[in-house]
């Protein structure tokens, strides 16, 4: 019964993350990237003592997960939120649901197992689908956008395989605190110089700010750290491929952005390759022991 709620938060979760693609997309006109994300993690740092017991329980030994944990996460925000301007929001969403296909790549390294060979045929067809949606003109030519979102996957695969780690090896909500926090000082310490700083301070710029600190990121990653105590890093990225889904709907309801048909038929790839990495086999792997 835990388990099936931690899937069901979970699944919860891609809903929140999906239906923020296209408003953090119509915001990045008005803000510059890093700095939005600075604003979002710091909202989120400020209000997580209003989710938690305090004091919180913090052992020396808490620090290297929750750092290692938060500066994945920035990588992956800081990738995916500047690649958002030089990509749409459905393409971005479907090439971040690459991250489903390497977490069982990834997760050989941390449990010392080898890939299976649903895995190995899931990424070549996954990778097939990426080149459909992302190449462009010439073999080989790819999206500034599209390269930016790769790369955040990647980030996110290690940041999802880091909670499923250490889920079991320290307190939920000092994994949650860590990480955000962490995220928000990398965020506010190198917006300044990495980019130029531009914001107009109107309406929809402090609701996104405020949403996406709040629930897409506050909640939704204490979620995840409390869930992942009672599920693998696999099955964590099976349920995440919904995100894609959700992201394409309510871009195409709320902005009207869909895909092409060779970008639909991409997605379909990745989505398949995602479905070939994450079928259970009868002897699925076990969740290593906390």
């Amino acid at each position: 019964m835990t388990r099936r709620k931690a899937d069901a938060a979970l699944a919860v979760n891609t809903i929140l993350w999906g239906a923020t693609f296209v408003l953090v997309k119509g915001t990045l006109s008005n803000i510059s990237p890093i700095l939005f994300l600075a604003l979002r993690f710091s909202v989120a740092a400020a209000a997580l003592p209003l989710l938690f017991r305090l004091p919180m329980p913090v052992r020396a030994s808490d620090f290297g997960p929750g750092i290692l944990a938060g500066s994945l996460l920035f990588l992956g925000y800081a990738f995916q939120t500047v690649g958002l301007q030089f990509t749409s929001a459905p393409k971005s969403a479907f090439l971040t649901g690459m991250t489903s296909v390497m977490v069982p790549l990834l997760a050989t390294f941390v449990y010392k197992s080898r890939p299976r060979f649903s895995e190995l045929v899931g990424v070549l067809v996954a990778t097939a689908g990426m080149g459909l949606m992302t190449l462009e003109g010439p073999l080989g030519s790819m999206n500034r956008g599209d390269a930016l979102t790769l790369a955040c996957a990647i980030a996110f695969a290690g940041h999802i395989v880091t909670v499923g780690h250490f889920s079991g090896k320290m307190h939920f909500e000092t994994l949650s605190a860590f990480q955000v926090t962490t995220a928000a000082l990398w965020a506010g310490s190198l917006f300044w110089w990495i980019e130029r700083p531009r914001v107009a301070w109107r309406p929809g710029v402090i609701f996104t700010v405020v949403v996406t600190g709040l629930l897409a990121t506050a909640l939704a990653f204490t979620v995840q750290a409390w869930a992942q105590q009672y599920t693998t890093s696999t099955r964590t990225a099976l349920i995440y491929m919904l995100e894609p889904v959700v992201a394409w709907l309510t871009s195409y309801i709320l902005a009207g952005e869909g895909l092409t048909r060779r970008a639909a038929a991409g997605a379909a790839l990745i989505l398949g390759g995602v479905l070939l990495v994450e079928a259970k086999p009868l002897n699925p792997r076990p969740h290593p022991p906390k």
